[in-house]
């Protein structure tokens, strides 16, 4: 039993979790929100579990979550970033550039969005 418990340790620390760009989609007023993640079922999991418990950071999106309900909103992954095959590669600034591209293809800001311009933007 020990034994293979260890062996599914090791599987998953060697299992490449999907990184990259995603989007909370409002299917009522097609507003979005946008984001990426070193983690994206993560973090997908984690914007619903906020949601359904009234808890999400962003009180726009929590607002029309309570209005409409869960079954109004898609998540979506936009944008895979994939893994290269070095060792230890940092994979941040990748990751800002492909989310910073997403935001200025969608501009999910205003009346098209829940995020917030970043600053200096």
């Amino acid at each position: 039993m020990k034994d293979r418990q260890k062996e599914l340790k090791a599987a998953y620390k060697q299992t490449d979790t999907p990184l990259g760009v995603y989007q909370i989609r409002n299917l009522v007023n097609g507003k979005v929100f946008l984001g990426a993640s070193f983690n994206l079922p993560a973090i997908l999991n984690r914007h619903r579990f906020q949601l359904d418990f009234g808890k999400h950071p962003n009180m726009a999106l929590q607002e029309d979550w309570g209005k409409w309900g869960a079954d109004q909103f898609a998540f979506e992954v936009l944008d895979n970033l994939v893994p290269m095959e070095v060792a230890n590669c940092d994979y941040q600034a990748d990751l800002t550039v492909l989310e910073e591209l997403w935001l200025e293809k969608i501009q999910p800001y205003g009346e098209r969005g829940y995020n917030d311009r970043k600053k200096g933007k």
